[in-house]
This record gives structure tokens, sequence and C-alpha cells, in this order.
């Protein structure tokens, strides 16, 4: 069950909406504004990034925030959870929070497919609440199809996912050489965290969106959140990727980001 407090100065008050299914649910409920989604690491005490995740509410008292999260967490350990900070263009502040819900393992082991879209974001650098009701008929169209995230493209690059930052790796003849555009896109907090790792691990980063007409060239790609990490990406529309399950290097990066996040995630 989803619980949503609205935060001032004085106190954290609960409140309730008539659709509290979903974190979209709720956000589509209020007025507009920006918001950031994160989840807990060791029992609600650690979130990966959270000082970037709070820096996307363009007024907030981050110490005042972190208090109200350390306080309204404390029923949910030694549990995890999904937890969306939101501020209204009208300076209302409010936390939702969710048990965390991890995705099957196959998911993981096997991959996923997705689809692009001709959708984007009208200025890509803010978490706009206003993009969730934007975008709600082709979040409706992909879960009634099947897919499990769309890509944004723009003059027939992919850009970004629709709540993801989009990967993918190229064969050189210097090796395989991961991108991942750096433009017109959300700079995610894993997105982030992937870069640094890959580099750490001698993997070759570049900064350069993905053309359509280049799909059949792509040797391994990848979506990644602050929620699930790195999920595979084994189809992009009816193009296959790769075998057509994880690539080794995608599985690799899977492992030691996953080591770094629970390594580096900041104290709440």
């Amino acid at each position: 069950m989803i619980r949503v407090w609205n935060i001032t100065k004085i106190k954290s008050e609960e409140v309730h909406f008539n659709d509290q299914s979903s974190l979209d649910a709720i956000t589509r409920q209020l007025p507009d504004g920006y918001y950031s989604t994160f989840r807990t690491f060791a029992g609600c005490t650690r979130v990966n990034g959270l000082s970037a995740h709070l820096r996307r509410l363009p007024n907030v008292d981050a110490s005042s925030l972190r208090r109200n999260l350390i306080q309204l967490l404390e029923p949910y350990r030694p549990g995890e959870t999904r937890v969306r900070v939101l501020e209204t263009k009208r300076g209302q502040f409010y936390i939702a929070i969710e048990p965390l819900k991890l995705l099957p393992l196959a998911v993981y082991e096997k991959g996923v497919r997705v689809e692009t879209t001709a959708i984007h974001r009208n200025d890509p650098r803010i978490k706009s609440t206003a993009f969730i009701t934007t975008s709600d008929e082709e979040r409706k169209h992909i879960a009634q199809a099947g897919i499990f995230e769309a890509l944004l493209t723009k003059n027939g690059k992919i850009l970004e996912g629709m709540t993801s930052n989009f990967f993918y790796f190229l064969r050189s003849a210097q090796g395989e050489i991961l991108y991942t555009a750096q433009r017109d896109i959300l700079l995610g907090v894993t997105r982030q965290t992937v870069i640094r790792v890959a580099r750490s691990r001698g993997v070759e980063v570049k900064y350069q969106p993905l053309k359509l007409d280049q799909l059949p060239a792509v040797k391994e790609a990848f979506i990644t959140s602050s929620s699930r990490g790195i999920v595979p990406v084994i189809q992009i529309d009816a193009v296959t990727i790769g075998e057509g399950s994880p690539g080794k290097l995608t599985t690799m990066l899977m492992t030691a980001s996953e080591s770094d996040v629970l390594k580096r995630a900041e104290k709440i």
C-alpha cells in the first residue's frame, strides 16, 4: 500500500487520494511540478545519489526533507521501499512511499523487449510531473502490448527511455565501446554510476545517441533506473539485439554496479 504525506516546515501530515494504486496515479492528482523516484538500501537507511535526487526539486530544504524521510521510513524497516519526492509549482512538498517490489529474476536473466516512440520531453533536464500525464497513452500502450519500456526518439536517434536511460555496445577495432546519449536527456543517477563503473573496469564510454539505422549493429543494450538498476535489452522494435540474451559485458556491469551502489549509497 502506498502512503503519502504533505511536508511543511511545521509537520508532515498524511493525505489520501481517490486513486492510490501507483506512484504515477498519485502524481497525476497533484498540481504540476517536479519529482524524483528512488529505492532505499540497508533497511531504509541509505539511497544511491540521494543528494542528486533532491536537487531535482528546485526549492527543496534538503536537510528538512532528509529528516522527514528518516521518520517516515521507520515503519518499513528492516525492509526496503520505493520513494517519490515531489514539489508542486505552488511550493507544496510531498513524500510518497511504497514497499519495494523487486522485478522478477527472469527480467535480469533473460532481458526485455522495448520499442521506440516519437514522444520526448519538452525540457529533458527537468524531471517534470507533466511528462507523466503527456506520456500516459504510451504507458498504457506498452503495458497492454507486454513491452517493458518505450525509448524516446528525436531526429531518427534514440535518446533515453521513458523512465530510464539507454546504453548500447558497438564493436570497434579496439573492442566493444559503450555508448549513451549526453544531450536532450535526463541525466539519471544510476546512469552516472554505470559510466563510472564501466570506466573503472576498462570499458571505453562515449557520448552518442543511437541512430535507428544502426540498430542491427548493436551487440548489447540495456536501460538503467534508480529503482530497477541495469535491465538488459534483447529486442528493440523488431530487431533482436546480439544473440537475443543478456551479453557478457552487460552482465558484468550489472554485478559491478550493484556492488558499487551498496558501497557508495548515501546515508539518509
